[in-house]
């Protein structure tokens, strides 16, 4: 559960409720815990969010919220709220696609950002690549056949005894130990296209594990490292080809598997060997996070966009050409 306030170009203040701490024991998110404690939870983020900004809830002018996709629990109770609280304002609501939210956190970083480019959206949930055009819809151009790549590392994490989330757990394993140790298949690699997959990688290190029984310290972190060696590898090349197939020269890459750092570093030297440049949100935005949203929904609202009260949450959706489906093409600033 997240909330922001968004003013003038500017994040005045970004709220997030972990629930790490709920989901814990089960290796990985439970919907119907997080959707419960969303409830719980959501009013005291918003009150703390405003306060943080020195923001008065009458001085709102609008009110963006994530209508999907995602768990459609937590979706339907941020959305509930946000219809709730602009209906009783009377102020504009926008829904705001999550991928879409994603995507435009990059350029809290880089506000001269400007498409064309490549965008790579890596997270628990998502791992797609994307062309982002100024005018007309994101053109899906690869994605995952079945996991996405911060599943497979919560999974990973989960086969090494390690803590969840799985990808902090997994990258600071890593740092002790040596990626080159075992040669874990980089999946898709020699295929053709460029859709990902990462269901064979995770099996691939459940069988190594099964095969050592009982790891040492030592043994984790090379079994680590050397998981998050081919997950990155993968990312990267599929990534480097796309931009070539496309003549594009800058990727975008977003998402909670963005804050990855094996994953900056081939990034930029992969750009710096082949011509392309890498923008990343803060760290703080890589995660999932209101900023980007709020962001967003400022440029829609500001484009006179509006949602009425019938706006409602979904748990699937591409981007781009979705019949329905409210913001799902990036906003440029006005």
């Amino acid at each position: 559960m997240a909330a922001a306030v968004w003013q003038g170009g500017e994040v005045l203040s970004s709220v997030i409720h972990e629930q790490h701490a709920v989901h814990r024991p089960y290796g990985g998110v439970v919907p119907e815990l997080a959707s419960r404690d969303h409830i719980r939870h959501v009013s005291q983020v918003v009150d703390a969010a405003l306060d943080d900004a020195g923001v008065a809830v009458g001085e709102l002018g609008g009110i963006g919220v994530t209508a999907g996709p995602g768990l459609i629990g937590s979706l339907l109770v941020g959305l509930c709220f946000g219809k709730a609280l602009a209906y009783r304002m009377g102020v504009p609501v926008v829904g705001v696609h999550h991928l879409i939210g994603h995507l435009v956190s990059a350029e809290l970083e880089d506000p001269s950002l400007r498409p064309p480019y490549l965008g790579l959206v890596v997270s628990g949930g998502h791992t797609a690549l994307y062309r982002i055009e100024a005018d007309g819809a994101p053109k899906l151009m690869g994605e995952t056949r079945d996991d996405a790549v911060g599943e497979a590392f919560d999974k990973v994490a989960k086969l090494l005894g390690l803590a969840y989330p799985g990808g902090p757990a997994i990258a600071a394993a890593a740092r002790e130990g040596d990626a080159t140790a075992i040669d874990f298949p980089r999946p898709m690699l020699r295929k053709p296209g460029f859709d990902f997959s990462f269901s064979g990688l995770k099996t691939a290190v459940a069988v190594e594990v099964e095969g050592r029984g009982a790891l040492s310290v030592q043994e984790v972190a090379d079994v680590a490292a050397s998981f998050e060696a081919a997950a990155v590898g993968a990312l990267v090349a599929r990534s480097a080809r796309a931009l070539r197939a496309e003549g594009l020269d800058r990727l975008v890459v977003v998402g909670g598997v963005a804050a990855n750092a094996r994953l900056r570093t081939e990034l930029e030297a992969k750009g710096r060997a082949r011509g392309f440049q890498s923008v990343f949100p803060p760290l703080r935005y890589c995660t999932d996070n209101a900023a980007m949203i709020a962001a967003t929904a400022a440029r829609l609202i500001g484009r006179g966009e509006r949602h009425g009260l019938d706006l409602n949450a979904f748990s699937r959706a591409p981007l781009g050409g979705a019949p329905g489906v409210p913001g799902d093409r990036v906003p440029l600033p006005s």
